[in-house]
């Protein structure tokens, strides 16, 4: 397929005269199918010869051009773009995996993650297996004669507790396996899962890619041999994403690197401002000195991201107090957006965990999980303070 850019139309005037428009950012190709000047042009399409776009659950030129820019941004050979973060990790495992395989996956990983290896996968006999970070740590132990894939976080959602990258992806090398990384919680600003030996990188795109809260989406990256089965299993699929938002999530990559500039200073001053509080029982970020994986996150990130996680010695009560107090944080699931948002893990990102599952992950009631946006810090800790009072 072209790699469409700015491009030039000609347009039509009801008036009879023509005017040439060229376009600074790639158009919302709104379309469904595509227009061919024959049947030989469809035969060098269907062949691999061709040029030219067919349908868009296939590609779509908005969308391409997103995918390129991504794949840019992940030093990447190739990016695909998802109908949401879930759609990018279903598409993914269900390409990887066939009957009678593996997934190892970290037991500290997202919500939705886990339903899907815990609920979903062994209907399709599957094999899943959930993993200690601490396992995790010499990662050739975890990896089966069945393994193939490795699932993982770092930084984890919500604990933020960090794994050593290169480790993981050498030892599935090693092995013939492949190894994922949900890079959601540090963005590729932060941290390249690429440079760092890793098969493929997910993210949710929702999140700090876009940035705005207003797209849902998800993204793959890796070499384009591993992608080429991905994509297919997309076609078939059809989860990928329409025109319009793969048109907003390019725009929010515009300004990617400086919004994660001050996501990564705001969250270290409100992090630092809730070590410091009486009533919070601990912290978990990356970029305190208190972070038992503070060493790892030195070695592997350029920042420590925007997400800040505290524990309240009251449990969900207390959480509960604090997180209905907040006035300038606003209360909602999701994370990487501009506005700064509160949610509690048990009642979201971790609901439908059984007691067990929760102790693996080590969430407890009395999390409050931070996404730092970009207002006045000073502003956040005010609000953090009066809650904290409450």
């Amino acid at each position: 397929m072209e790699r469409p850019g700015p491009a030039t139309r000609v347009i039509h005037s009801g008036e009879g005269k023509s005017y040439q428009a060229a376009s600074l950012t790639t158009p919302i190709y709104e379309t469904t199918t595509f227009v061919f000047d024959s049947a030989d042009d469809v035969r060098q399409y269907q062949e691999g010869t061709s040029q030219k776009f067919l349908y868009s659950r296939y590609g779509n030129p908005t969308v391409v051009a997103t995918e390129d820019v991504l794949a840019s941004i992940d030093g990447a050979e190739r990016a695909l773009v998802f109908s949401s973060g879930m759609g990018a990790i279903s598409t993914t495992l269900l390409s990887l995996l066939k009957a009678g395989d593996e997934v190892v996956c970290a037991s500290a990983i997202y919500g939705g993650t886990y339903h899907l290896i815990n609920g979903v996968l062994p209907g399709f006999n599957i094999g899943t297996r959930f993993v200690t970070l601490e396992a995790l740590q010499a990662p050739a132990e975890v990896i089966g004669d069945r393994t193939r894939v490795v699932w993982f976080e770092t930084p984890t959602n919500p604990t933020l507790r960090c794994l050593g990258i290169r480790a993981v992806a050498a030892a599935c090398r090693a092995r013939g396996v492949i190894s994922v990384l949900d890079n959601t919680f540090a963005s590729p600003i932060n941290q390249q899962p690429m440079a760092l030996g890793v098969d493929l990188a997910m993210q949710s795109a929702t999140k700090y890619l876009n940035g705005h809260s207003d797209v849902t989406a998800g993204v793959i990256a890796g070499s384009k041999a591993l992608l080429q089965g991905i994509e297919r299993t997309r076609r078939m699929l059809g989860t990928v994403l329409d025109p319009q938002p793969a048109y907003a999530l390019a725009r929010g990559l515009r300004t990617l690197t400086l919004r994660i500039a001050r996501h990564n200073e705001n969250a270290m001053t409100v992090a630092t401002f809730l070590e410091g509080h009486p009533r919070v029982a601990r912290v978990f970020y990356p970029g305190l000195a208190s972070h038992p994986d503070r060493a790892v996150a030195q070695a592997q990130m350029a920042g420590f991201g925007g997400m800040v996680t505290f524990d309240l010695p009251g449990g969900l009560p207390q959480a509960s107090r604090v997180y209905d107090r907040l006035k300038v944080i606003r209360r909602a699931a999701s994370l990487g957006g501009v506005e700064s948002l509160a949610s509690l893990p048990v009642l979201t990102s971790h609901w439908g965990f059984s007691d067990e599952a929760l102790a693996r992950a080590a969430v407890t009631p009395g999390l409050v999980r931070l996404s730092v946006g970009l207002e006045d810090a000073a502003d956040l800790i005010e609000d953090l303070a009066q809650a904290l009072e409450g």
